[in-house]
Protein backbone atom coordinates (compact mmCIF):
# COMPACT_ATOMS: atom_id res chain seq x y z
CA UNK A 1 0.00 0.00 0.00
CA UNK A 2 1.08 3.54 -0.76
CA UNK A 3 -0.08 6.79 -0.07
CA UNK A 4 -0.56 10.04 -2.38
CA UNK A 5 -0.91 13.37 -0.91
CA UNK A 6 -2.97 15.98 -1.95
CA UNK A 7 -2.03 19.12 -0.95
CA UNK A 8 -5.15 21.92 -0.37
CA UNK A 9 -2.04 24.56 0.85
CA UNK A 10 -5.06 27.58 0.53
CA UNK A 11 -7.01 25.88 3.76
CA UNK A 12 -4.23 24.05 5.58
CA UNK A 13 -5.45 20.40 4.41
CA UNK A 14 -4.79 17.46 3.03
CA UNK A 15 -6.63 14.66 1.13
CA UNK A 16 -5.27 11.36 0.42
CA UNK A 17 -5.37 8.22 -2.32
CA UNK A 18 -4.35 5.30 -0.52
CA UNK A 19 -3.57 2.64 -3.21
CA UNK A 20 -1.97 -0.63 -3.80
CA UNK A 21 -1.06 -0.32 -7.52
CA UNK A 22 -4.86 -1.59 -9.20
CA UNK A 23 -7.43 0.42 -6.59
CA UNK A 24 -7.92 3.05 -4.69
CA UNK A 25 -9.01 4.80 -1.48
CA UNK A 26 -9.53 8.42 -1.63
CA UNK A 27 -10.04 9.76 1.77
CA UNK A 28 -11.41 13.50 2.62
CA UNK A 29 -11.58 14.76 -1.21
CA UNK A 30 -11.72 18.51 -1.61
CA UNK A 31 -14.50 20.42 -3.79
CA UNK A 32 -12.50 20.45 -7.04
CA UNK A 33 -12.35 16.52 -7.73
CA UNK A 34 -10.36 17.12 -10.73
CA UNK A 35 -7.46 16.94 -8.85
CA UNK A 36 -8.30 13.74 -7.83
CA UNK A 37 -9.05 12.57 -10.94
CA UNK A 38 -5.36 13.93 -12.05
CA UNK A 39 -3.64 11.50 -9.26
CA UNK A 40 -5.51 8.88 -10.07
CA UNK A 41 -4.77 9.07 -13.87
CA UNK A 42 -1.27 9.55 -13.22
CA UNK A 43 -1.16 6.07 -10.98
CA UNK A 44 -3.46 4.48 -13.02
CA UNK A 45 -5.39 3.26 -10.53
CA UNK A 46 -9.28 2.98 -10.13
CA UNK A 47 -11.15 4.80 -7.32
CA UNK A 48 -13.29 1.97 -5.60
CA UNK A 49 -14.14 3.84 -1.73
CA UNK A 50 -14.17 7.75 -0.56
CA UNK A 51 -14.11 8.10 2.97
CA UNK A 52 -15.24 10.93 4.83
CA UNK A 53 -13.97 11.63 8.16
CA UNK A 54 -16.27 13.66 9.20
CA UNK A 55 -18.92 16.33 7.81
CA UNK A 56 -16.13 19.38 7.19
CA UNK A 57 -16.43 23.10 8.77
CA UNK A 58 -13.94 24.73 6.66
CA UNK A 59 -14.86 22.92 3.28
CA UNK A 60 -17.41 21.89 0.88
CA UNK A 61 -16.37 18.35 0.09
CA UNK A 62 -16.14 16.84 -3.18
CA UNK A 63 -16.31 13.58 -1.52
CA UNK A 64 -20.39 12.86 -2.73
CA UNK A 65 -19.49 14.15 -6.46
CA UNK A 66 -16.37 11.32 -6.62
CA UNK A 67 -18.23 8.86 -5.64
CA UNK A 68 -21.15 9.49 -8.09
CA UNK A 69 -18.42 10.41 -11.07
CA UNK A 70 -16.48 7.17 -10.14
CA UNK A 71 -19.14 4.69 -9.01
CA UNK A 72 -17.45 4.10 -6.18
CA UNK A 73 -18.53 3.06 -2.44
CA UNK A 74 -18.99 6.60 -0.44
CA UNK A 75 -18.40 5.81 3.44
CA UNK A 76 -19.91 7.87 5.87
CA UNK A 77 -20.64 7.62 9.47
CA UNK A 78 -24.20 6.14 10.13
CA UNK A 79 -25.08 8.75 12.73
CA UNK A 80 -24.35 11.57 10.43
CA UNK A 81 -28.00 13.35 9.24
CA UNK A 82 -27.48 13.43 5.46
CA UNK A 83 -29.85 13.53 2.74
CA UNK A 84 -27.40 11.32 -0.22
CA UNK A 85 -26.89 7.81 -0.26
CA UNK A 86 -24.23 6.50 1.57
CA UNK A 87 -22.71 3.43 3.06
CA UNK A 88 -23.22 4.34 6.43
CA UNK A 89 -20.41 3.26 8.91
CA UNK A 90 -20.24 3.15 12.57
CA UNK A 91 -17.02 2.01 15.11
CA UNK A 92 -15.67 -1.52 14.15
CA UNK A 93 -16.96 -1.59 10.78
CA UNK A 94 -14.55 -2.96 7.64
CA UNK A 95 -14.20 -2.77 4.03
CA UNK A 96 -11.72 -4.66 1.79
CA UNK A 97 -11.18 -2.86 -1.57
CA UNK A 98 -7.97 -4.47 -3.44
CA UNK A 99 -5.77 -6.08 -1.08
CA UNK A 100 -6.41 -3.80 1.39
CA UNK A 101 -8.26 -4.04 4.54
CA UNK A 102 -10.26 -0.14 5.71
CA UNK A 103 -11.35 -0.08 9.36
CA UNK A 104 -13.50 1.89 10.90
CA UNK A 105 -12.55 4.00 14.44
CA UNK A 106 -15.16 5.98 15.93
CA UNK A 107 -13.07 9.36 17.01
CA UNK A 108 -15.47 11.56 18.56
CA UNK A 109 -14.62 15.09 19.43
CA UNK A 110 -13.20 17.68 16.60
CA UNK A 111 -17.40 16.79 15.25
CA UNK A 112 -20.20 14.38 17.37
CA UNK A 113 -19.23 11.51 14.86
CA UNK A 114 -16.00 12.15 13.79
CA UNK A 115 -14.71 8.31 12.34
CA UNK A 116 -10.69 7.53 11.64
CA UNK A 117 -9.72 5.26 9.30
CA UNK A 118 -7.32 2.70 9.58
CA UNK A 119 -5.83 0.67 6.15
CA UNK A 120 -3.88 -2.17 6.63
CA UNK A 121 -1.93 -4.13 3.40
CA UNK A 122 -0.06 -7.30 3.61
CA UNK A 123 3.62 -6.29 3.65
CA UNK A 124 3.36 -2.78 4.79
CA UNK A 125 2.63 -0.47 8.24
CA UNK A 126 -0.79 0.47 8.52
CA UNK A 127 -2.04 3.48 7.82
CA UNK A 128 -4.45 5.74 9.96
CA UNK A 129 -6.23 8.69 8.26
CA UNK A 130 -7.40 10.75 11.63
CA UNK A 131 -9.01 13.82 9.45
CA UNK A 132 -9.77 16.22 12.50
CA UNK A 133 -8.77 13.86 15.29
CA UNK A 134 -5.14 13.45 15.75
CA UNK A 135 -3.52 16.12 14.16
CA UNK A 136 0.47 16.06 13.99
CA UNK A 137 1.49 17.89 17.49
CA UNK A 138 -1.93 18.31 18.50
CA UNK A 139 -5.88 17.72 17.79
CA UNK A 140 -8.79 19.46 15.94
CA UNK A 141 -10.61 22.10 17.62
CA UNK A 142 -13.68 21.58 19.45
CA UNK A 143 -15.95 24.31 19.31
CA UNK A 144 -17.20 24.35 15.74
CA UNK A 145 -20.17 21.88 16.81
CA UNK A 146 -22.16 24.21 19.38
CA UNK A 147 -19.79 26.23 21.63
CA UNK A 148 -21.92 25.25 24.64
CA UNK A 149 -20.55 21.65 24.05
CA UNK A 150 -17.48 22.67 23.76
CA UNK A 151 -15.24 20.84 27.14
CA UNK A 152 -17.62 17.99 26.62
CA UNK A 153 -16.09 17.37 22.91
CA UNK A 154 -12.49 18.84 23.91
CA UNK A 155 -12.82 15.70 26.22
CA UNK A 156 -13.75 13.33 24.29
CA UNK A 157 -11.40 14.26 21.53
CA UNK A 158 -8.05 13.61 24.62
CA UNK A 159 -9.78 10.39 24.66
CA UNK A 160 -9.82 9.80 21.23
CA UNK A 161 -6.45 11.27 20.91
CA UNK A 162 -5.30 8.72 23.15
CA UNK A 163 -7.65 5.11 22.03
CA UNK A 164 -5.17 6.09 18.41
CA UNK A 165 -2.05 6.14 20.90
CA UNK A 166 -3.27 2.75 22.57
CA UNK A 167 -5.19 0.46 19.79
CA UNK A 168 -2.21 1.27 16.93
CA UNK A 169 1.27 0.11 16.65
CA UNK A 170 4.24 2.77 16.97
CA UNK A 171 4.52 1.91 12.71
CA UNK A 172 1.33 2.98 11.87
CA UNK A 173 1.25 6.47 9.94
CA UNK A 174 -0.94 9.16 10.50
CA UNK A 175 -2.39 11.04 7.89
CA UNK A 176 -4.59 14.37 9.29
CA UNK A 177 -6.90 16.59 7.11
CA UNK A 178 -6.29 19.55 9.36
CA UNK A 179 -2.76 20.99 10.74
CA UNK A 180 -1.53 22.54 8.10
CA UNK A 181 -2.41 25.90 8.36
CA UNK A 182 -6.68 25.12 8.80
CA UNK A 183 -8.46 27.11 11.74
CA UNK A 184 -9.62 23.90 12.02
CA UNK A 185 -6.48 23.09 14.05
CA UNK A 186 -5.64 24.20 17.67
CA UNK A 187 -3.07 23.52 20.48
CA UNK A 188 0.61 22.57 19.17
CA UNK A 189 -0.08 21.86 15.52
CA UNK A 190 3.32 21.21 13.72
CA UNK A 191 2.56 20.27 10.43
CA UNK A 192 5.48 18.77 8.29
CA UNK A 193 5.49 16.11 5.97
CA UNK A 194 4.58 12.88 7.70
CA UNK A 195 4.91 10.93 11.22
CA UNK A 196 3.69 7.79 12.98
CA UNK A 197 1.78 7.01 16.27
CA UNK A 198 5.23 6.21 17.94
CA UNK A 199 6.30 10.35 17.07
CA UNK A 200 2.99 11.27 17.98
CA UNK A 201 3.51 9.42 21.55
CA UNK A 202 6.51 11.30 22.06
CA UNK A 203 5.04 15.05 20.89
CA UNK A 204 1.30 15.28 20.62
CA UNK A 205 -0.51 17.30 23.24
CA UNK A 206 -3.03 15.25 23.72
CA UNK A 207 -0.46 12.06 24.65
CA UNK A 208 2.32 13.44 26.59
CA UNK A 209 -0.27 15.63 29.29
CA UNK A 210 -1.23 13.01 31.36
CA UNK A 211 -4.21 14.98 33.27
CA UNK A 212 -7.21 15.34 30.64
CA UNK A 213 -8.42 18.44 33.27
CA UNK A 214 -5.11 19.99 32.48
CA UNK A 215 -5.15 19.33 28.92
CA UNK A 216 -9.10 20.50 28.66
CA UNK A 217 -8.52 23.27 30.64
CA UNK A 218 -5.02 24.55 27.86
CA UNK A 219 -7.11 23.59 24.77
CA UNK A 220 -9.87 25.52 25.42
CA UNK A 221 -7.85 28.58 26.48
CA UNK A 222 -5.81 28.68 23.12
CA UNK A 223 -9.00 28.46 20.74
CA UNK A 224 -9.06 31.54 18.64
CA UNK A 225 -11.66 33.07 16.46
CA UNK A 226 -12.51 30.91 13.25
CA UNK A 227 -13.94 32.14 9.55
CA UNK A 228 -17.37 33.12 9.64
CA UNK A 229 -18.19 31.39 6.36
CA UNK A 230 -17.57 27.73 8.80
CA UNK A 231 -21.13 28.65 9.56
CA UNK A 232 -22.63 27.28 6.29
CA UNK A 233 -19.74 24.82 5.37
CA UNK A 234 -21.82 21.40 7.23
CA UNK A 235 -25.81 22.20 6.12
CA UNK A 236 -24.11 22.24 2.49
CA UNK A 237 -22.30 19.24 3.15
CA UNK A 238 -25.13 17.33 4.59
CA UNK A 239 -26.89 17.84 1.08
CA UNK A 240 -23.97 15.86 -0.81
CA UNK A 241 -22.49 18.30 -3.21
CA UNK A 242 -22.29 18.34 -6.36
CA UNK A 243 -18.71 18.64 -8.80
CA UNK A 244 -18.28 22.46 -8.67
CA UNK A 245 -18.47 24.81 -12.91
CA UNK A 246 -15.32 25.60 -13.57
CA UNK A 247 -15.75 27.30 -16.63
CA UNK A 248 -14.68 31.05 -16.55
CA UNK A 249 -17.11 33.47 -15.37
CA UNK A 250 -18.54 36.20 -17.00
CA UNK A 251 -17.08 39.01 -18.70
CA UNK A 252 -17.50 42.21 -17.15
CA UNK A 253 -16.59 45.72 -18.66
CA UNK A 254 -15.86 49.16 -17.00
CA UNK A 255 -19.25 50.57 -17.18
CA UNK A 256 -20.98 47.50 -15.50
CA UNK A 257 -17.93 47.49 -12.80
CA UNK A 258 -19.01 50.95 -11.77
CA UNK A 259 -22.43 50.49 -11.51
CA UNK A 260 -22.08 46.76 -9.36
CA UNK A 261 -19.58 48.92 -7.23
CA UNK A 262 -22.57 51.64 -7.32
CA UNK A 263 -24.94 49.06 -5.98
CA UNK A 264 -23.31 47.91 -3.28
CA UNK A 265 -21.65 44.41 -4.67
CA UNK A 266 -18.36 43.60 -3.64
CA UNK A 267 -15.75 43.50 -6.27
CA UNK A 268 -12.58 42.44 -5.33
CA UNK A 269 -9.27 43.35 -6.44
CA UNK A 270 -6.63 40.57 -6.39
CA UNK A 271 -3.61 41.78 -7.54
CA UNK A 272 -0.92 42.55 -4.48
CA UNK A 273 -1.45 44.74 -1.75
CA UNK A 274 1.46 47.12 -3.12
CA UNK A 275 -0.05 47.54 -6.20
CA UNK A 276 -3.00 48.25 -4.67
CA UNK A 277 -2.36 50.90 -2.62
CA UNK A 278 -0.36 52.56 -5.08
CA UNK A 279 -3.75 52.63 -7.18
CA UNK A 280 -7.43 50.88 -7.27
CA UNK A 281 -10.98 51.36 -8.39
CA UNK A 282 -13.02 53.15 -5.77
CA UNK A 283 -15.09 51.09 -3.68
CA UNK A 284 -13.41 48.08 -4.55
CA UNK A 285 -11.77 45.81 -1.88
CA UNK A 286 -8.50 44.40 -2.08
CA UNK A 287 -7.65 41.09 -1.18
CA UNK A 288 -4.24 39.54 -2.46
CA UNK A 289 -4.56 36.16 -4.39
CA UNK A 290 -2.59 34.16 -2.78
CA UNK A 291 -3.00 31.03 0.04
CA UNK A 292 -4.92 33.08 2.27
CA UNK A 293 -7.49 34.84 -0.12
CA UNK A 294 -10.39 32.39 0.29
CA UNK A 295 -10.03 32.30 3.64
CA UNK A 296 -10.37 35.95 4.41
CA UNK A 297 -12.47 36.97 1.49
CA UNK A 298 -15.02 33.82 2.93
CA UNK A 299 -14.48 35.23 6.43
CA UNK A 300 -15.93 39.32 5.44
CA UNK A 301 -17.95 38.52 2.74
CA UNK A 302 -22.17 39.02 3.36
CA UNK A 303 -22.68 35.56 2.75
CA UNK A 304 -24.52 35.43 -0.51
CA UNK A 305 -23.69 38.70 -2.06
CA UNK A 306 -22.97 39.00 -5.28
CA UNK A 307 -19.18 38.68 -6.11
CA UNK A 308 -16.93 40.00 -9.10
CA UNK A 309 -13.09 39.75 -9.15
CA UNK A 310 -10.78 42.03 -10.76
CA UNK A 311 -7.70 39.95 -12.22
CA UNK A 312 -4.36 40.84 -14.04
CA UNK A 313 -4.76 38.11 -16.10
CA UNK A 314 -7.75 35.47 -16.71
CA UNK A 315 -4.71 32.96 -15.09
CA UNK A 316 -5.37 35.00 -11.75
CA UNK A 317 -9.26 34.69 -12.23
CA UNK A 318 -9.46 31.33 -12.84
CA UNK A 319 -7.05 30.89 -9.75
CA UNK A 320 -9.47 32.88 -7.30
CA UNK A 321 -12.44 30.81 -8.71
CA UNK A 322 -10.90 27.74 -7.89
CA UNK A 323 -10.52 28.56 -4.32
CA UNK A 324 -13.73 30.43 -3.44
CA UNK A 325 -16.25 27.04 -5.16
CA UNK A 326 -13.65 25.06 -2.22
CA UNK A 327 -15.40 27.36 0.63
CA UNK A 328 -18.94 27.17 -1.39
CA UNK A 329 -19.07 30.27 -3.49
CA UNK A 330 -19.95 28.55 -6.63
CA UNK A 331 -20.25 30.86 -8.88
CA UNK A 332 -18.72 34.69 -9.31
CA UNK A 333 -21.09 36.89 -10.92
CA UNK A 334 -18.47 38.61 -12.74
CA UNK A 335 -14.64 39.27 -14.10
CA UNK A 336 -13.08 42.12 -15.29
CA UNK A 337 -9.22 41.34 -16.61
CA UNK A 338 -6.85 44.33 -17.01
CA UNK A 339 -5.39 47.56 -14.57
CA UNK A 340 -7.61 50.17 -12.36
CA UNK A 341 -6.75 52.60 -15.12
CA UNK A 342 -8.42 49.98 -17.89
CA UNK A 343 -11.41 49.59 -15.53
CA UNK A 344 -11.90 53.19 -14.71
CA UNK A 345 -12.01 56.58 -15.43
CA UNK A 346 -9.05 58.86 -13.96
CA UNK A 347 -11.59 60.48 -10.96
CA UNK A 348 -12.84 56.86 -10.05
CA UNK A 349 -9.13 55.60 -9.03
CA UNK A 350 -7.65 55.35 -5.51
CA UNK A 351 -4.55 55.30 -3.86
CA UNK A 352 -3.37 55.64 -0.08
CA UNK A 353 0.13 55.06 1.19
CA UNK A 354 2.20 52.31 2.75
CA UNK A 355 4.43 52.66 5.55
CA UNK A 356 6.65 51.03 8.03
CA UNK A 357 6.49 50.58 11.96
CA UNK A 358 9.83 52.95 11.42
CA UNK A 359 7.87 55.32 9.72
CA UNK A 360 4.98 54.95 12.65
CA UNK A 361 7.88 55.53 15.01
CA UNK A 362 8.59 58.56 13.58
CA UNK A 363 4.68 60.02 13.71
CA UNK A 364 4.00 60.55 17.31
CA UNK A 365 0.57 61.80 16.61
CA UNK A 366 -0.46 58.97 14.79
CA UNK A 367 -4.19 57.28 14.99
CA UNK A 368 -3.18 53.47 14.99
CA UNK A 369 -5.47 50.74 14.60
CA UNK A 370 -4.50 47.17 15.20
CA UNK A 371 -6.27 44.85 13.33
CA UNK A 372 -5.13 41.47 14.69
CA UNK A 373 -6.99 39.06 16.58
CA UNK A 374 -7.59 39.27 20.11
CA UNK A 375 -5.21 36.28 21.32
CA UNK A 376 -2.36 38.55 19.27
CA UNK A 377 -3.43 41.98 20.94
CA UNK A 378 -3.15 39.96 24.37
CA UNK A 379 0.42 39.14 23.34
CA UNK A 380 1.24 42.82 22.67
CA UNK A 381 0.34 46.00 21.27
CA UNK A 382 1.47 49.68 20.80
CA UNK A 383 0.22 51.42 23.71
CA UNK A 384 -2.15 53.88 22.28
CA UNK A 385 -3.44 52.20 19.94
CA UNK A 386 -7.20 51.26 18.93
CA UNK A 387 -8.06 48.14 18.12
CA UNK A 388 -10.80 46.05 15.72
CA UNK A 389 -9.91 42.37 14.79
CA UNK A 390 -10.30 42.27 11.26
CA UNK A 391 -13.07 39.56 11.31
CA UNK A 392 -15.39 42.38 13.37
CA UNK A 393 -14.46 45.27 11.57
CA UNK A 394 -17.22 45.65 9.12
CA UNK A 395 -20.00 44.96 11.48
CA UNK A 396 -18.22 48.05 14.24
CA UNK A 397 -17.21 50.93 11.33
CA UNK A 398 -19.30 52.65 13.79
CA UNK A 399 -16.03 52.52 16.20
CA UNK A 400 -13.32 53.16 13.80
CA UNK A 401 -11.39 56.57 15.42
CA UNK A 402 -12.28 59.86 13.07
CA UNK A 403 -9.10 61.26 11.49
CA UNK A 404 -6.07 59.71 9.14
CA UNK A 405 -5.75 56.10 10.65
CA UNK A 406 -2.56 53.87 10.31
CA UNK A 407 -3.62 50.67 10.06
CA UNK A 408 -1.47 47.09 11.19
CA UNK A 409 -1.68 43.66 11.82
CA UNK A 410 1.40 41.26 12.05
CA UNK A 411 2.39 40.86 8.76
CA UNK A 412 0.95 43.17 6.32
CA UNK A 413 -1.92 41.06 4.24
CA UNK A 414 -4.91 41.33 7.38
CA UNK A 415 -3.87 45.47 7.09
CA UNK A 416 -4.03 45.02 3.45
CA UNK A 417 -7.46 44.14 3.53
CA UNK A 418 -8.79 46.56 6.55
CA UNK A 419 -7.25 49.32 4.68
CA UNK A 420 -9.41 48.65 1.62
CA UNK A 421 -12.74 48.50 3.25
CA UNK A 422 -12.10 51.46 5.57
CA UNK A 423 -11.13 53.54 2.31
CA UNK A 424 -14.13 51.66 0.84
CA UNK A 425 -16.15 53.35 3.41
CA UNK A 426 -14.87 56.77 3.29
CA UNK A 427 -11.97 56.36 5.69
CA UNK A 428 -8.26 58.31 4.94
CA UNK A 429 -5.47 55.22 5.82
CA UNK A 430 -1.82 54.32 5.71
CA UNK A 431 -1.14 51.12 5.23
CA UNK A 432 1.72 49.51 7.43
CA UNK A 433 3.15 47.00 5.45
CA UNK A 434 5.79 45.13 7.60
CA UNK A 435 6.33 42.65 10.32
CA UNK A 436 5.36 43.59 13.74
CA UNK A 437 8.74 41.78 15.00
CA UNK A 438 10.26 44.93 13.75
CA UNK A 439 7.49 47.28 16.04
CA UNK A 440 8.82 45.08 19.10
CA UNK A 441 12.01 45.02 18.37
CA UNK A 442 12.35 49.19 17.98
CA UNK A 443 10.59 49.31 21.75
CA UNK A 444 7.34 50.60 19.78
CA UNK A 445 5.29 47.55 21.00
CA UNK A 446 5.34 45.91 23.66
CA UNK A 447 5.53 42.64 22.81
Amino acid sequence: MRVEVIETTELGDRSYVAHDGRVAVVVDPQRDIDRVEDVLARLGVVCELVVETHIHNDYVTGGHALAQRTGARYLVAAADDVTFERDPVTDGDERTVGSMLVRVLATPGHTDHHLSYVISSPGTPPAVFTGGSLLFGSVGRTDLVDPARTEELTRAQYRSARRLAEELDDDASVHPTHGFGSFCSTGSATGGDASTIERERRRNDALTEPDEDTFVARLIANLTAYPAYYAHMGARNRQGPDAPDLSDPRPVDAAELRARIDAGEWVVDLRDRTAYAAEHVAGTVGIALGTQFSTYLGWLIPWGTPLTVIGRTEQDVRAAQRQLVRIGIDRLAGASVGTPADLAEPDALRTYPTATFADLAASPDAVVLDVRREDERAAGHIPGSGHLPLHSLLTRLDEVPAGPLWVHCAAGFRASIAASLLARAGHEVVLVDDDYANAVASGLATG
